[in-house]
This record gives structure tokens, C-alpha cells and sequence, in this order.
């Protein structure tokens, strides 16, 4: 059983304790020799002619001129991996162990049934991958999304890599249903990686099937596009498309094995590395390949350390360090918990991917476990920060073989410097959900004070804050909480509650040139009204199932938005307390 966590998100006032710890008929396996000549690096081919700056200033006309219309001039292109990656020699799609590579070639499993498009994400279409929405009626882009045809010129490569999960080694993991079909390089010279998830068995797939349920899939694409516009690194979604193929899932792990339907999400990141990435190659020696591995990814995606320099790995490694503590920090801020922060479940480039048995804390709770699987509570939401130092030690252990002695010891004085970097950005970010400028001692006696009132109240956290950010100082001074403040009349029949009034009432006065309309404006540009909470994603799933999106298009509507009333989301009851019918609703990791 995980200790509870000693860092502030518990409890700010205790002492930071961390143990040290172009789309062509492309579905043959046959035409691979014809697509692993040298290509054109991904890209709207056509459209280069457009992308001067000059151009790329003239408003919206110019930016839908720019926009391919189809997908017969739109590429995209492995090259760029496979070029300096060593890809695994055995070509065919079976389970296995893999061995001195960083990629096998494995193509996606058309499904057999019928496809539909769910859902669409119009920004990363447009903004990230340079394709008029039009396209997404296309045949020929369902086709491309569903992984039934591949783009001439790219070759689908599935990754190798290892990891910890909940805490031992799980040795060989890999991409067992994911396959990147190619890297897309847009108008702006941004290069990002395709991947589709729920494509088919891969040679990492274990005993999976490697598909993605319908569930799981309205889950991820809803989720990732909330994350972006709350502010948060992650991947995102482009498209979510379901079949009439069977696959059967035992959802809870308790021997009630249910028919649902396959699904696949169109993910796309700038990087799909994670630490289990190293993981795997250190744990078998594979030193040169290790090296390699790193100095491109410094090289694709970390342009302030200088590949050539000798301490270049500890560089990167204090980077890593630093926006994960930032990024976690940042999942806190707005209760998010992910619920498997596994090893092979970490970016490199600290973003957060694999949404799974993910969870947005409705009642405060520093406890609280998104995913039923967690048995241990090992990634509760309290203790996430302490997983993150656990993880971030894991990659060093990696990247170890490759260090000297001095440079060890420097990269493990980094290691200790976590919890600081995490505790500053942590504080910074709940000062500013409470409207407070300037630095003033006490500020996290006040937060943590606050958090106490919450958990002793089981308030909503989201609402709790958007709530604060919406009511007036003179509201709160006389103790007068209207009715449509449900949240903070939760914690105001709390006895102490009149002290930490008093006492953030006190410390508002000390910012300088404001006023208690600005605090409301800028306090509700950070604290959310709207996040997806399991209920929320439960509901629209449950019409999805019977082939109704209407609700997975009004979240995603509603969830681009997430700091702006909107009247579809209060008649929904967003913002409104968890209803009945939700109280005790689970997640998983069966997918």
C-alpha cells in the first residue's frame, strides 16, 4: 500500500519527502519493398508555394487557400525515423520478442464491418495537418483514419519499448495496437507524428487483440482536445471512427466478458518517445542503439542542448526533469489524476499521452483513484508528483550507462532539485487560481488551508474554484453564499470556514492596483467551469453505444471552451453537482 504523499498537493505547510527511488490502395504487405525507397519528407506538396510569410499574414482567406481540399497532394513520410532508426528485420506480423531496434514495420488490420466517422477534431485538421474539414467526408479519408489504407510513401511502423508498471518491471511492452503511419510536416515547418490506436495486432501485443473499444475511444479524443484547451501539453485527437466489429472486453477484470465495438482514434503528437523507450534499451545492453536513440530525439526535439556537446544526456535529463514536474503541477491545477503513470505512460517530451482510466477529481479528495485496476492506490491523485520523481529516477537509471561519474552525480543532483521545481510551479499555479499577485508569506498556508476545507466538506474542486473566481469580495465578507454557489456553501458550513474568509479577504487587499472586478476576470481565466468528469464522458458513451453522438459533439463543443459559460452546458448540468445516477461510477484499464 503507497504512503500518502508528502508533497503539498496533501498538504502545502509539510516538508517535501521523496524516497529516493497521397492515398493510394495501399493494404498489401506486398507493395512494402515499393514504399521503402527514400520519400519526400510528409507534407501538402502544393501548397509549399503558399507557406511565405508574407502569405501566412493575410488573414483567413489566405490561411483556407493553404488548406488541401483532398488528400491526392497530401503526403506523409517515415523517412525521418527510419532513416536513422534501426527498424526490426523481421517483417512479419507476429507476437515476439523484439531485440536491437527501435521500430518494427507492421500494418494495420482493416475492420471487416463498416466504418463510421464519430467525431472530427476541425482544429487539428486545419491547424496541424493542413486539410480543409471537407476532407473528413471523404471516402478516401476514412479510409486513410480506420487504417484500411495506408498514404503511398509512408510505411507503418509500430514502437518498441519497455517500462514499469505500478512500480516493477514489465519488461518488453511496445505499441500492441497502435501503429504510426507516418510523420506530416505542415505549413508552419511543425513535424508531427500519426498514430492510430485500436488499428490491429501489432508484434507487441501480447495477448491483446489490439483493438480499441468504442468506450475507451470516446474517452481519449474527448479528453485529449479538453486537455489542449485547458492549457495542458498533450496530445491530441484528430478523428474517432467506430466499426461494427465485435471485441470483447471484461471491463472490470471480474469475469463478465460483454460484446462492444472496435474504435480507432487518429492520435498525433510531435513525439510518441517515452522513458520505457530507454527503459528497454538499457535493460538489454543495447548501449550504441541507446545513444542513438537519444541524440536524435535531442536533435528532432530538444534544440537548446547542443547534440555535439559532452554533456548533452544531463542537459536533456534536467529539461525532462523540469516539464515534468511542470506538467504534473499543471494535472493538479485542474484535478486531473491519469491514472497510470507508468514508466512507458511518460513522455519524453513531457506531454501527457495514453489517456486510460483518467479522472478529473469531482469531490476533493487527495485520495482519489480514477482507476478501479489500481488496487494499491498507487496513483492517487495525492501521490502523483511523488510518481513523477519515481519515473524521472527510472530514466536515469537508463541513461546511466552513458554518464560519467561526474556527470552522474550532477544528473542526480538535478533529480533532488524535483520536488522544489514542482512546489514553486504548484504554488505559483493556485495563487493564481485564488487571484493573488506578489509574493507574501503565508500564501501556501492559505491554499493548503483551503484544500483542508475542501476534503473536510468533500467540495467539487472544479467548482469550488470557478466559484470563488465568480463571487463578489463583499459576498464573501458577509458570509451571504447564494444558492448558485452550491460549491462553496458546501464548505461554508465548515466552522473554520469564516477564519479562511477572513483571512483571503486580508491577503486580496495586498495586491497592488487591483480591483475585486479584475481579480473575478482573471481569476476565470484560469479556474475552468467546465472539465470532463467521468459522468460527463459516461453519458456520452452510453448514447454513443447506441450510435448517438450527439453528446460526444456537444463535449466537444463545450470542452474547447472550458473557461466560458455556455448555455447548452449549464442545461446539460456541467456545472452542476455529480448526479445520482453517476455516484460510484468506475473506470479501468480494459479498453
Amino acid at each position: 500500500m503507497t504512503q500518502r504523499s508528502g508533497f503539498p498537493f496533501c498538504c502545502l505547510t509539510r516538508r517535501l519527502q521523496i524516497p529516493q527511488l497521397l492515398l493510394l490502395c495501399v493494404t498489401c504487405h506486398a507493395l512494402f519493398c515499393s514504399l521503402v525507397q527514400p520519400g519526400l519528407e510528409g507534407s501538402a506538396n502544393l501548397m509549399h508555394l503558399l507557406s511565405n510569410k508574407s502569405n501566412q499574414e493575410q488573414g483567413y482567406c489566405e490561411t483556407q487557400a493553404r488548406l488541401a481540399s483532398s488528400l491526392d497532394f497530401w503526403t506523409l513520410s517515415s523517412e525521418n525515423l527510419i532513416a536513422v532508426l534501426p527498424v526490426d528485420p523481421v517483417k512479419e506480423n507476429y507476437v515476439r520478442k523484439v531485440k536491437n531496434c527501435i521500430f518494427s514495420i507492421a500494418f494495420p488490420t482493416p475492420f471487416k464491418s463498416r466504418v463510421r466517422l464519430v467525431a472530427v477534431s476541425k482544429e487539428v485538421l486545419e491547424d496541424i495537418l493542413d486539410l480543409d474539414l471537407s476532407v473528413s467526408e471523404t471516402d478516401a479519408f476514412i479510409q486513410l483514419v480506420s487504417g484500411e489504407k495506408i498514404v503511398f510513401g509512408s510505411i507503418p511502423l509500430t514502437h518498441r519499448y519497455g517500462g514499469h508498471q505500478f512500480g516493477i518491471w514489465a519488461d518488453q511492452l511496445g505499441d500492441g495496437r497502435a501503429h504510426l503511419i507516418g510523420i506530416y510536416r505542415n505549413r508552419q515547418g511543425e513535424k508531427w507524428e500519426l498514430q492510430l490506436k485500436g488499428s490491429g495486432k501489432t508484434p507487441y501485443s501480447r495477448n491483446g487483440d489490439g483493438r480499441a473499444v468504442l468506450r475507451s475511444s470516446v474517452r481519449e479524443f474527448l479528453c485529449s482536445e479538453a486537455m489542449h484547451y485547458l492549457g495542458i501539453p498533450t496530445s491530441r485527437a484528430a478523428s474517432l471512427v467506430v466499426s461494427d466489429d465485435e471485441v470483447w472486453r471484461d471491463q472490470f477484470y471480474n469475469g463478465n466478458i460483454v460484446k462492444e465495438r472496435g474504435a480507432v482514434v487518429l492520435r498525433v503528437a510531435k513525439s510518441w518517445f517515452r522513458i520505457g523507450s530507454l527503459e528497454i534499451l538499457a535493460h538489454y545492453g543495447e548501449l550504441d542503439l541507446l545513444r542513438s536513440l537519444l541524440d536524435f530525439i535531442i536533435q528532432e526535439h530538444f534544440p537548446s542542448v547542443n547534440v555535439q556537446e559532452p554533456n548533452r544526456y544531463v542537459d536533456f535529463f534536467s529539461i525532462v526533469v523540469s516539464e515534468t514536474a511542470q506538467l504534473i503541477a499543471l494535472w493538479m491545477s485542474v484535478g486531473f489524476a491519469h491514472g497510470v503513470c507508468n514508466t512507458d505512460n511518460f513522455s519524453l517530451l513531457s506531454i501527457t499521452i495514453d489517456y486510460g482510466p483518467f479522472g478529473f477529481m469531482e469531490a476533493y479528495n487527495p485520495d482519489f483513484v480514477p482507476n478501479t485496476s489500481d488496487d494499491e492506490r498507487r496513483y492517487k491523485i495525492g501521490n502523483q508528483a511523488n510518481i513523477g520523481m519515481f519515473n524521472l529516477n527510472k530514466l536515469l537509471q537508463a541513461l546511466n550507462p552513458l554518464l560519467d561519474r561526474g556527470q552522474k552525480h550532477l544528473a542526480a543532483q538535478i533529480l533532488e532539485g524535483y520536488p522544489v521545481l514542482y512546489y514553486t510551479r504548484f504554488t505559483e499555479l493556485f495563487k493564481a487560481k485564488l487571484g493573488l499577485l506578489g509574493e507574501r508569506k503565508g500564501d501556501g498556508d492559505l491554499i493548503a488551508f483551503l484544500l483542508h476545507l475542501m476534503e473536510k466538506t468533500e467540495a467539487d474542486f472544479t467548482m469550488t474554484f470557478r466559484q470563488l473566481s465568480e463571487i463578489t469580495q463583499s459576498q464573501l465578507q458577509e458570509l451571504n453564499i447564494p444558492q448558485q454557489f452550491w460549491a462553496l456553501k458546501m464548505i461554508s458550513k465548515h466552522q473554520l470556514f469564516p477564519a479562511w474568509v477572513s483571512q483571503y479577504l486580508l491577503r486580496l487587499k495586498s495586491n497592488m492596483n487591483d480591483s475585486d472586478s479584475e481579480r473575478r476576470k482573471r481569476m476565470t481565466t484560469v479556474n475552468p467551469r467546465y472539465v470532463l468528469k467521468n459522468w460527463m464522458a459516461e453519458s456520452a458513451v452510453q448514447k454513443a453505444e447506441r450510435n448517438d453522438f450527439s453528446e460526444v459533439h456537444l463535449l466537444q463543443q463545450i470542452l474547447q471552451h472550458p473557461f466560458q459559460k455556455h448555455s447548452a452546458a449549464e442545461k446539460a448540468g456541467y456545472s452542476s453537482p455529480t448526479p445520482s445516477w453517476a455516484e460510484g461510477l468506475r473506470v479501468s484499464c480494459s479498453s
